[in-house]
């Protein structure tokens, strides 16, 4: 089945997004992100690189205007029949398109919201929009309505975060099976990849992250596979995904030995770990979750090699990342509810001696704290 959800959850997630519009006087919204469009209708696709727009009014009407590439996908992965295609043309503006519908939609002088915050809604189409819908109906930012809907995840939602997190674990098991001296970083990433397809799941929302040697020490994937020395580190940060659905989870492995430091490294980053988990319950805050990550590094001398930031939400998304908002860092005030999914991510990033040490796993919220959901060991991994 390419619709992952009943009928009866996208009539609730509708209904509680109705209600979110009518609290803020909102007549409807516009919609550029694909998670938004996927969590209300099912619609899948990466058409969110050109222009696309799905409108929800307060009286639950929902259209998706798309490209032609995308009228099937939105036939066979949504719950949604009514689909409008803006022609590929030269000096084809779509906002007049999404003018059309709207007036066709009694939206003139209307109050809608509009999601800015959107890697769906770049600089140009917001001109495009702007430009298009000037006087003739009011725009308000609502870019966090849909997003805080999705911040308490269903039981469906739960079930395929957890299918991620088996995924997660086998990809690691897979990468670290191929680890040692000498292996090829491109063959340890094919092997997490293809663990995550043959087990069902699909590509994740951003790159799996591999580094080795002083790379160790870096957030963020980078173009060139190196083999691994005899005596080396390497860090991976890669999520198991399912449905859209994301389980991430982050390591630090080691080659041939390890250095005191690291040893050192990993005690306090695994300590801080437990903290935040046992932070993690429901009434306390994002801020109280971050200081218990920063109480445990800090004593442990590690202040200068930590992060300012030790986790985030997760859940369903696309394309260029997989984070979802909001971040665990200094006196966030959000509030930790019951299912809730977070993952969280103790970085040690030592640039003096370009030594790095990153354990990290997610974890749901249940009504007593937090639920790990990887079944791999917090040991130091030494190959």
């Amino acid at each position: 089945m390419a619709i992952h959800f009943s009928r009866k959850e996208f009539n609730n997630r509708q209904a509680k997004a109705i209600r979110a519009l009518n609290e803020r006087g909102l007549d409807g919204l516009l919609m550029f992100r694909q998670e938004s469009m996927y969590y209300l209708s099912g619609y899948d696709s990466f058409g969110y690189a050109m222009f696309q727009c799905l409108y929800l009014g307060a009286d639950g009407r929902m259209v998706l205007l798309t490209r032609a590439p995308d009228l099937a996908q939105a036939e066979l992965t949504s719950i949604l029949d009514d689909i409008r295609i803006w022609k590929d043309e030269a000096g084809m503006n779509p906002a007049q398109n999404l003018k059309k519908l709207l007036k066709e939609l009694n939206c003139d002088n209307k109050n809608l919201g509009i999601e800015y915050d959107s890697v769906g809604l770049t600089a140009h189409n917001y001109r495009l929009v702007d430009n298009a819908l000037a006087g003739f109906c009011e725009l308000s930012d609502a870019s966090d309505l849909v997003n805080k809907l999705r911040y308490i995840k269903s039981e469906t939602e739960l079930t395929y975060i957890r299918k991620a997190a088996e995924l997660a674990d086998d990809a690691y098991d897979a990468g670290v099976k191929l680890t040692k001296a000498g292996a090829f970083e491109g063959d340890i990433l094919a092997a997490m990849q293809g663990a995550v397809f043959q087990g069902g799941g699909t590509y994740a929302g951003n790159e799996f992250i591999i580094g080795s040697g002083e790379h160790a020490l870096l957030c963020r994937y980078h173009a060139g596979p190196r083999q691994l020395d005899a005596v080396d580190q390497m860090t991976l940060e890669w999520a198991g995904c399912y449905r859209r659905y994301h389980a991430a989870m982050m390591r630090t492995v080691l080659i041939g030995e390890a250095q005191p430091e690291h040893h050192h490294m990993h005690s306090v980053a695994t300590d801080a770990l437990l903290a935040c988990e046992e932070a993690l319950k429901p009434g306390n805050t994002l801020g109280d979750v971050f200081a218990a990550h920063a109480g445990v590094m800090d004593a442990g001398g590690l202040r200068e090699h930590r992060l300012n930031a030790c986790g985030y939400t997760m859940g369903c998304a696309y394309a260029p990342i997989w984070v979802d908002y909001p971040m665990i860092f200094e006196n966030n005030p959000m509030l930790v509810e019951e299912n809730m999914v977070f993952f969280l991510h103790m970085i040690v990033m030592n640039r003096d001696n370009r030594l790095a040490m990153c354990p990290g796993h997610s974890v749901i919220i249940g009504a007593n704290g937090a639920e790990r959901l990887s079944r791999t060991p917090l040991d130091l991994e030494i190959k």
